[in-house]
């Protein structure tokens, strides 16, 4: 299989989409502050269970080779784990606009805006990567 970037840079996404909310949320600032409540865990365990399976079924259509009997097939499939990759980060940008929400709680010094910054590269990513595996896709 040759290197195929647009290929990488929608897999790396997909790997921090299914990961990166257990790395940043399984310690003292999440499901472990004593300051929130179980309903407030109850959210978090179900938001990192979503990052979790849109990360593995984004990589599900991104290597199913099996799926992809045609251009238009392999366009499609490309289309749905770029869906998948960019729900996510979305949906966590969009809690910034929700009432009494910030980016940050105590004992956390981390900047409230760090998550915001965090979704508009991995959305950037995500764009470029469909971009570049667009561009392959059409010289087939």
């Amino acid at each position: 299989m040759s290197i195929r970037p647009g290929r990488i840079l929608l897999t790396l996404v997909a790997i921090m989409t299914s990961t990166g909310c257990y790395v940043a949320d399984w310690n003292e600032s999440h499901i472990y502050n004593p300051h929130w409540t179980g309903h407030a865990k109850f959210h978090n365990g179900q938001t990192m269970s979503m990052g979790l399976l849109l990360g593995i079924a984004a990589l599900y259509y991104l290597y199913a080779p099996l799926m992809v009997v045609s251009k238009q097939a392999a366009k499609a499939n490309l289309g749905f784990v770029v869906l998948l990759n960019s729900l996510y980060w979305v949906t966590q940008g969009s809690a910034y606009f929700y009432p009494g929400t910030v980016g940050a709680d105590p004992p956390s010094d981390m900047n409230p805006m760090a998550q915001a910054y965090l979704d508009v590269v991995l959305l950037s990513v995500t764009a470029v990567g469909w971009w570049l595996e667009s561009a392959r896709l059409e010289a087939m």
